[in-house]
């Protein structure tokens, strides 16, 4: 039994009829319990914990029960990022703040679906981040676009920050947000209101660095200097292709936002204060503008692929007629040749003095004329 075989049993039991008992299926039944919250593991996936009072982050440091009770008897809030936490470490802090079950599993995976969530008093937000990858040149593997996410816990006195991935960095916003007391100290939903700022705006910015690369990409196929056989590694097919892909991996990221931006902004979805609903109402303009660029962007984009495809069947049109030209100059040698290799006795022109210059005249001739004749239609 696993009460026999491990000491730290009871603990887990305790743990598993708590909200948090999702998590715990998660993890072996004989592994050991979360470490407990005073006491972070050495490899803590907790980048910041602070208190805030009237919007002012208050000095010393606190693990994150003791920053909780600070915070309920001074009626602040805690607020605490964290970046890809393990299963264990995730079930210890959704115990101490009496977090969902399922909110806390979708928090320790990555690549979740925008949406938001009401758990009782709690608010689970979720959004997809993104970040534009600089590169010299486009090539038919280039990573244009790299995601991740960013998953909020929203509550009376905290607000927990979960973050997957390097596409969006909350280390700025924390900061920024320090400086603007006035906003900080409207509580944890404030703490939403600018992380969605910045994930939306990042969202923009990468809208913008596609946007380079498409109409790049289009000069290259419409360039009127460009050469089918010079050019041809630098407009090939799978070049735009890739963009493609790269620009539907931030399609999902950009589209599913709106519903869960207007359930804020309208209040459908969360009781988002009054004054913190205006801050989300420019986010949603935002948003949209972000969105209009990409539904943009992917139509432009089909468009030069359609093109290009046209263009590459019209270049092997263009390489069947050049062929068949010269094919029917050279049946035209072939059966003059043909006819007159066939040494019959009773041949015409066969003991003729000037037979063999006539039957070089008239090659060269026919394929003279013919040479002239497909030049002058465009085939040649």
């Amino acid at each position: 039994m696993a009460d026999e075989q491990h000491p730290h049993s009871r603990p887990l039991q305790r743990a598993l009829s708590r909200p948090v008992r999702a998590m715990s299926r998660i993890l072996n039944n004989s592994a050991p319990p979360a470490a407990s919250p005073a006491a972070p593991p050495e490899h803590s996936a907790i980048v910041d914990c602070a208190l805030y009072v009237d919007g002012i982050r208050q000095p010393g440091e606190r693990n994150y029960k003791e920053a909780l009770q600070a915070a309920r008897r001074h009626r602040g809030f805690v607020w605490i990022g964290l970046k890809e936490p393990a299963a264990a470490e995730m079930a210890a802090i959704a115990e101490t703040f009496q977090l969902h079950e399922l909110a806390v599993e979708d928090a320790v995976q990555s690549r979740q679906r925008p949406k938001v969530e009401r758990y009782g008093e709690m608010t689970f937000l979720t959004m997809r981040t993104a970040r534009y990858v600089e590169h010299d040149e486009l090539t038919d593997t280039s990573e244009v676009v790299e995601t991740g996410d960013v998953l909020m816990f929203i509550g009376e006195h905290f607000v927990i920050t979960v973050r997957h991935g390097d596409a969006s960095r909350l280390a700025p916003v924390r900061s920024g947000l320090e400086r603007r007391q006035e906003v900080l100290a409207r509580g944890p939903w404030a703490v939403a209101y600018a992380v969605a700022d910045s994930v939306v705006d990042t969202l923009v910015d990468v809208a913008q660095g596609i946007e380079e690369d498409v109409a790049a990409v289009e000069d290259q196929v419409f360039s009127p200097q460009r050469s089918n056989r010079g050019r041809r590694s630098a407009d090939r097919i799978q070049r735009i292709y890739q963009l493609k892909r790269e620009l539907m991996e931030f399609k999902r990221a950009v589209l599913p936002l709106q519903r869960p931006m207007n359930g804020l902004v309208t209040g459908h979805l969360a009781d988002v204060p009054d004054e913190i609903s205006r801050y989300f109402r420019d986010v949603a303009d935002n948003l949209a503008r972000a969105v209009e660029q990409v539904l943009y962007l992917d139509d432009v984009i089909n468009s030069v692929l359609a093109a290009r495809l046209a263009q590459v069947s019209v270049d092997q049109n263009n390489d069947m007629r050049k062929i068949a030209a010269w094919a029917a100059i050279a049946a035209l040698v072939t059966s003059i040749a043909g006819i007159y290799g066939m040494n019959f006795e009773h041949m015409p022109e066969t003991k003729w003095v000037f037979g063999y210059p006539g039957v070089m005249t008239l090659m060269v001739g026919g394929s003279a004329a013919l040479f002239w004749g497909f030049r002058r239609s465009g085939w040649l």
